[in-house]
């Protein structure tokens, strides 16, 4: 892949960020998502590359847009494999809360596992814990395994976890082990990536979310040099026969970080929508708005923050009349 897509993909996550935010706090979170959608289409087809979707917004059938298998850019450029959110955090948006995301994931061709829509999974943990811990392993060893990783007491552990039912008696465990944490209601892409900058405060990731989700998280912290494993929760015997699809007989199986993406590159790019501990959301003053982004790329180990300002007059179709 070449280097200069990276910026390329920054303009497509802006526009997806510019276009949703206005949607903040309204309490519509499809309509939210499908402005994020439309103007992440609608710049992909200036983006110099020859992309196949290969996590998107759904089926051909479910989906008018950036829909599994469709062909993005301008068909010039290399062969990628294309991962997307458009909205990570729809609910976020609709209830003005934090850390919603515009996503992309982008790997040379057949580089990205093809995750069903399904549930999956899933400990991720930043560079220092990398090696360190084991998604078989009970919670209580790998709260134990992070924190002599990372120098400190499991007290001062602090691991995020989707607020869900399903993960009461996990909640429990990390409790009762003397870890903290902190309950998030959406946006576990953001998450698992958390764990790589120290600057959060968060250590570890763990839970079941969705299984794109988790192959955009996977690349993120394969650019930051971190770890994810993950495996599939298919919940009936249509889900069973998807992942067979797919060439995974054993849904049993852990997923590494080279299952969930391959190759020696990749690039991650994310624009906040909302405010979080990584990155700020739009912000809108006047005629202009400002935004923060994140793209990184896993060949050179480049991490870059973008701030963008941006005059949204001269960008009507990225944003709605509020």
């Amino acid at each position: 892949m070449e280097r200069s897509l990276s910026m390329e993909l920054v303009r497509v996550t802006e526009a997806a960020a510019l276009s949703s935010a206005r949607w903040m706090g309204r309490g519509k979170k499809e309509e939210a998502d499908d402005a994020a959608t439309s103007a992440m289409r609608d710049v992909f087809d200036t983006i110099p590359m020859k992309g196949t979707v290969v996590i998107g917004e759904g089926e051909k059938d479910e989906a008018p847009m950036l829909y599994i298998d469709e062909k993005l850019g301008n068909g010039y450029g290399p062969r990628v494999d294309v991962a997307v959110d458009p909205l990570e955090g729809t609910n976020i948006v609709a209830n003005g809360m934090w850390n919603a995301l515009a996503v992309i994931a982008v790997a040379d061709h057949g580089n990205l596992l093809h995750a069903p829509d399904m549930y999956m999974d899933k400990i991720a943990v930043g560079p220092s814990a990398v090696g360190k811990v084991d998604i078989d392993a009970p919670i209580e060893d790998n709260l134990k395994a992070v924190a002599q990783a990372k120098g400190k007491d499991v007290e001062d552990v602090v691991v995020t976890v989707l607020n869900r039912d399903r993960h009461s008696e996990l909640i429990q465990h990390i409790r009762d082990a003397g870890a903290r944490i902190k309950l998030i209601q959406d946006g576990d892409v953001a998450a698992a990536m958390n764990t790589a900058f120290e600057e959060t405060g968060i250590d570890m990731y763990v839970g079941s979310g969705g299984a794109p989700e988790g192959v955009l998280s996977a690349v993120a912290l394969k650019c930051l040099g971190g770890e994810q494993q993950a495996k599939l929760l298919p919940k009936d015997d249509e889900e069973l026969e998807r992942c067979k699809k797919m060439g995974i007989e054993d849904v049993s199986r852990v997923l590494h970080m080279q299952d969930l993406v391959g190759g020696d590159d990749a690039i991650f790019a994310a624009t906040g929508v909302t405010d979080g501990e990584l990155l700020k959301g739009v912000h809108y003053k006047g005629k202009n708005a400002t935004t923060q982004s994140l793209v990184m790329r896993a060949k050179s180990g480049t991490v870059r923050f973008i701030d963008g300002k941006h005059n949204v007059k001269k960008k009507p179709d990225f944003v709605i009349k509020p």
